[in-house]
């Protein structure tokens, strides 16, 4: 399965992932499951799926959950964590799925990593007639001090990785056809991080994770002095972005 060269490095870092990074707020996933219409008799497919962390709180809806990500180092925290879901291989640009058999796709925190002349005909592809796509970000507040902090650790790096902040799958959704939007909010979403928790939040993303272990090291090493002299706990605020869409019949 082809992906893109800085996500690969989420393989060896699945279980630092699912350490340090947010989950989604329950208001979150009742606003998607309303929207979206889902919830026992639905299927949901979790594209990208990651280590469950959408994943969970779907299978709370009562909904079959289809989660669908390219990483077996992913998957296999997120088979340990989500062991009702139906954890499968799988890409946006070739998903796993026979066509018209998903009432709702979600994508949590990944849209932005996708091929989306080819994902978005696929995703379109699996939804039956009426289906909806749910898009999900945990956008960081960059003003906050602790995010601050990351963000001058990272910003060296990673210059050609896709990034949320640059809203080309905006554009990508907004100029397609297959899709149209009915729907989106904004809720807050606060994390309190573990001992550790802020290196290792930075150390988890995907161009970090991929650096050989010493420049890495040397990249966080000012962010670990930031991180011994804050309070505890720290706490990381986001915003949690939520979009819906139709599909297009």
């Amino acid at each position: 399965m082809s992906v893109h060269p800085s996500a690969r490095a989420f393989d060896t870092a699945a279980e630092k992932y699912d350490r340090v990074r947010p989950g989604y707020p329950r208001e979150a996933i009742e606003w998607l499951a309303r929207v979206l219409d889902f919830g026992p008799g639905r299927t949901v497919a979790d594209l990208a799926a990651g280590t469950g962390k959408l994943t969970v709180p779907l299978l709370e809806t009562g909904a079959r959950v289809v989660a669908i990500e390219p990483s077996d180092g992913m998957r296999s925290v997120l088979r340990r964590i989500a062991p009702t879901a139906e954890a499968v291989a799988g890409t946006a640009e070739r998903i796993p799925l026979a066509d018209a058999s998903a009432d709702a796709v979600l994508v949590a925190q990944a849209f932005h990593w996708f091929d989306h002349d080819t994902a978005i005909p696929e995703i379109h592809r699996v939804l039956r007639p009426g289906g909806g796509l749910g898009l999900v970000f945990n956008r960081r507040v960059l003003s906050h001090p602790a995010h601050a902090a990351i963000e001058r650790a990272i910003s060296p790096w990673g210059t050609d990785t896709p990034r949320h902040r640059d809203r080309l799958w905006v554009h990508a959704i907004e100029r397609t056809p297959l899709f149209e939007a009915i729907a989106n909010e904004e809720l807050g979403n606060d994390q309190e991080l573990p001992p550790g928790g802020l290196v290792e939040r930075a150390a988890s993303i995907s161009y970090i994770a991929a650096l050989p272990e010493e420049t890495r090291r040397e990249a966080l090493a000012d962010l670990a002095e930031v991180e011994a002299a804050a309070p505890k706990p720290i706490e990381l605020p986001h915003v949690c972005e939520l979009f819906a869409f139709r599909r297009a019949d």
